[in-house]
Parts: C-alpha cells; structure tokens; sequence
C-alpha cells in the first residue's frame, strides 16, 4: 500500500466511532454487535520480537467483554494490493501482540490470552483471492505432521464485495469511506461530503479529519486530475469541490475533443463529450433536486450523448427527478 493511502486509513481508523461503525456494518455477528463500544481503548502497537527488531503494527484496539475487564483485541491490517502470504503475516502480528501482551501483564486473570480478532481491510480495485487461512498455505502431508499444520484465519473485509446502493443504505462512516474510494461518480462524493456534514455536526474534530483525508483521496486520483488547496471544513471542501469539478468536465470535454481529433476517431469526441455532459448534468440535478440517488447516476453513467443531452433540456423545467428518469427513481 503507497505510505500517504496507508496513513490516510490509519488516520480514519485511530478513531472510535470508525472502528464501531466498521465492526456493525461489516462484520456479521450478533455477539460482537452486542459490546458495549463505548469501552474502545487503542492498544501500543509497536512491538520488539526477541531478537530485539522493532515491528510497528497496525492499528490494534481493545473492548470490554460485558462489564468483565476481558479485552476482545481487534487487530486491523490494511491492504490496498492482494497479498498471498497475508495468513501468514496476521499470525505473526498476533503472536508478537500475546507476546507483548504477556510482557505486559495483560492477560486475562486466570492467566489465558485474550481473544484476538484478525481484520484485513481490503481497498484494492481487483477481488481478494489469497487464502484466509495459514492452513491452506502448506500442502497436504501425509500422516501425523498433517495434524500439526498451523491454523490462524483472519476475516476479510473487501470494499468491492458491497455495491453502492447497499453502502447507500447504511448510516454507517464507514460505508461513506468505502463510497468515497470507489464513488459511482465524482460527482457523486458531493452528496457524501453532504452527509457526513449532517451525521458529523456535533463532532468538529472528526468533521476536519475527514475532510484532510478526501482532499487526498481525490487528489491522489489520477482520472480526476483535481488540486484542492489545503481545506479542513467540509462545507467549504464541497462548494470547493463542486467548482473543480465544473471545471474538470470542460478539461475532459475538450481533452475528449483533441484526443479525437489528433487520432482521427470520432469516438473519442463523444467519449470526452459525454463524460463533461454527464458531469454537468449531475450538478445541475443537484442544485435542483438534492442527493441524486444511486440508481439515477447509474442511468447517467450508461446514457448515450443523446440521451444526456435530452436530460439537459429538461432539467430547468422539470418538477421533479421522476419526470425526467421515469419510475426508477423511486
């Protein structure tokens, strides 16, 4: 993972509310759904392995088991690249936490490890294929060594498993985290940055924390080719957002028309057309109706330059989304 991705997400999950919202959103358990997550305590995450060689770790916090103090240790790692020997790598991370653990007098009081939750947060753009088991590392072996092959399995969350409208429909800071990393379109982050602004009202110190991190999310995109000045508000990063992206369709626009021109293709006029139209025509349904839902930027995204440009006459005059798109607003 490039070091300022792997900052950013170690920013966002040294946070409580994220690491909450990311045990009940994503992880399907009705027991762990039930800990009271006020309790969550961030664990050292440095370790020395015995041959006195630091390892920095990941972010690893702790919780309250009901009103025992018997910690249930969540150990996150973040990946943005598939990595075969992840199993292996998870088991070496809990053993140098127990290890650190024991060091530090805190095992449980009957002298038991506390239990240990492994997590790899997955953000990359292709399906996660490694093994979740260290087991399934090593081939079969015949007799009695087969029954001593290690076992450690770690639980994966793979942003790409969950499509926009099932993240749309949690009130969940991290469902807007993986929405942002994957946006149906750019215009789209505007309404999310909308969101959190509502869900983060009370909270100024996470309202600045996100707005650091979008900043460079969408400037480390490449496709946007956006540059936003340092912005700390997200009320201030929308509106400004909201300009460079004006200002990014015509850039693609005209690009498009070059590109098309250099080359001799005419589909690569249209290309480049379509995409300022489409953008432009998201902002113009905004500034009218609001959020645009998941399902009409959908529309947008497969529509024909036609078809756009059909929209675009309508959209001053329409009453609402539905006399535009029809029925599939609703």
């Amino acid at each position: 993972m490039a070091n300022t991705h792997d900052t950013g997400y170690k920013l966002l999950f040294s946070t409580p509310e994220l690491v909450r919202d990311l045990i009940l959103g994503f992880v399907p358990d009705d027991w762990l759904h039930g800990l009271d997550y006020s309790t969550l305590e961030r664990v050292p995450g440095s370790y020395v392995t015995e041959d006195f060689t630091n390892r920095a770790d990941d972010i690893v916090w702790r919780v309250k088991v009901g009103g025992e103090w018997v910690y249930l240790y969540l150990l996150i790692e973040f990946q943005s690249s598939v990595d075969k020997y992840m199993a292996l790598r998870m088991m070496v991370y809990g053993g140098l936490l127990y290890q650190d653990l024991i060091k530090r007098g805190e095992v449980l009081a009957d002298g038991r490890l506390p239990p240990v939750l492994p997590i790899v947060l997955y953000n990359g753009s292709q399906r996660w294929s490694a093994v979740t088991d260290v087991f399934e590392l090593i081939p079969p072996v015949p007799g009695l060594v087969e029954q001593f092959k290690p076992r450690l399995k770690y639980l994966l969350i793979d942003e790409n498993a969950w499509s926009d409208s099932e993240l749309a429909s949690l009130k969940n800071l991290v469902a807007a985290v993986f929405r942002i990393e994957h946006p149906a379109s750019p215009a789209a982050i505007g309404d999310l940055l909308s969101l959190l602004d509502e869900w983060l009202a009370e909270r100024p110190d996470l309202r600045r924390m996100f707005a650091l991190w979008i900043r460079a999310t969408l400037m480390r995109k490449a496709e946007y080719r956006i540059v936003l000045p340092r912005i700390d508000d997200l009320q201030e990063l929308n509106v400004m957002l909201a300009e460079r992206l004006e200002e990014w369709a015509q850039a693609y626009k005209a690009e498009g028309k070059a590109e098309g021109k250099a080359e001799g293709k005419a589909e690569g006029k249209a290309e480049g057309k379509a995409e300022g139209e489409a953008l432009a025509l998201q902002k113009l349904l905004k500034k009218r109706f609001g959020a645009v839902p998941p399902d009409v930027l959908a529309q947008i995204s497969r529509a024909s330059l036609e078809q756009i440009d059909a929209w675009l006459d309508q959209v001053l005059d329409a009453g609402s989304l539905d006399s535009i798109f029809g029925t599939s607003t609703r």
